[in-house]
């Protein structure tokens, strides 16, 4: 398993604080979110996410400057009123940088 983005830029007891760059084309590799977050998009693209078989379940595009809240409902994140696996894998769907800092509640 992966972990949930590509570098920890800060823990402490209460959060984890991420930083996520996905070149175009790139993954994420396999990974489980088990705890609320949420991340704010630096350079914006568009993401296709799949679950642990491999089968695509979904793509968002995600502006640069926007802001997201993802809850953890089970066995699946919510993001408004799209619903996908906690453990996934997403995937750069654009042909731009993908950058996002996300900052998980423990």
């Amino acid at each position: 398993m992966a972990d949930i983005a590509t570098t920890k830029r800060f823990e402490n007891d209460r959060v984890a604080v991420w930083e996520m760059l996905l070149a175009p084309g790139e993954s994420t590799g396999l990974h489980t979110h088990e705890r609320d977050y949420l991340f704010h998009v630096l350079e914006g693209s568009t993401l296709g996410t799949s679950d642990q078989n491999g089968e695509s379940v979904g793509e968002f595009e995600f502006k640069t400057g926007s802001t997201n809240w993802i809850g953890v409902e089970g066995d699946q994140v919510v993001l408004g009123s799209s619903r996908v696996p906690a453990t996934h894998d997403a995937k750069n769907l654009g042909s731009t940088r993908y950058r996002e800092i996300l900052v998980e509640f423990k």
